[in-house]
């Protein structure tokens, strides 16, 4: 449709041999207003866990299930949550929540716009960090993997979390602990994160 309405309109007569040009009253046609799909609502979802890496096998399923089924994200972007998950819930039981403790796991989807994980500890475990140790930490790990492929393991932090995602946040909680933030957007259209936010520098900062 033109983006303005002609004064004119020609209708074709099927049994004439030349076309019969007819006014048309334009304020008279109707163009039916176009259809918005209405905005849906954050999904938040808590889940606390005690300090066993039993329960770590069903954390990563729900991550799986529900970030296929209810942020727009693709399969593959549910495998790299899966274990941008894994990473920041073995840190804070390895290091921020002593055992028979709990850390929390929240899930904000803003469906088809972006989903924000945040994993927090009880501040209590002998090897536990502030947020500005957790910062450094990061810078280190990076210029670690620049340097040399030195494997996954004490590298997660910036081989998976600061890589898979476009947010990552280190705050120290007023009641103890440290709470990790990171966020992912979802790009338009199909489903898969957009290039410019894979080439962007990663958001990373200590509260």
């Amino acid at each position: 449709m033109a983006d303005s309405f002609p004064t004119q309109v020609t209708v074709q007569s099927v049994a004439a041999s030349a076309p019969v040009v007819t006014p048309v009253d334009v304020a008279s046609i109707q163009v039916a207003a176009p259809v918005i799909a209405p905005k849906q609502e954050p999904v938040t979802v808590t889940i606390t866990l005690p300090t066993n890496a039993y329960f770590l096998s069903g954390i990563r399923d729900f991550t799986l299930e529900m970030t296929k089924n209810m942020t727009g994200f693709n399969e593959q972007w549910a495998y790299r949550f899966q274990s941008v998950v894994d990473e920041l819930c073995n840190n804070a039981i390895e290091h921020g929540s002593a055992p028979g403790q709990e850390i929390r796991i929240i899930f904000t989807s803003t469906p088809h716009e972006s989903l924000e994980i945040v994993v927090e500890d009880s501040g209590t475990g002998p090897n536990k960090y502030t947020a500005q140790q957790l910062r450094d930490l990061l810078v280190k790990q990076k210029e670690a993997v620049q340097s040399q492929f030195l494997g996954l393991r004490g590298r997660g932090l910036a081989q998976i979390v600061s890589e898979w995602t476009d947010e990552l946040i280190f705050e120290d909680r007023p009641e103890g602990g440290i709470r990790v933030r990171v966020k992912k957007y979802l790009s338009q259209g199909d489903g898969s994160a957009s290039p410019a936010s894979l080439n962007s520098a990663n958001v990373f900062k200590a509260v």
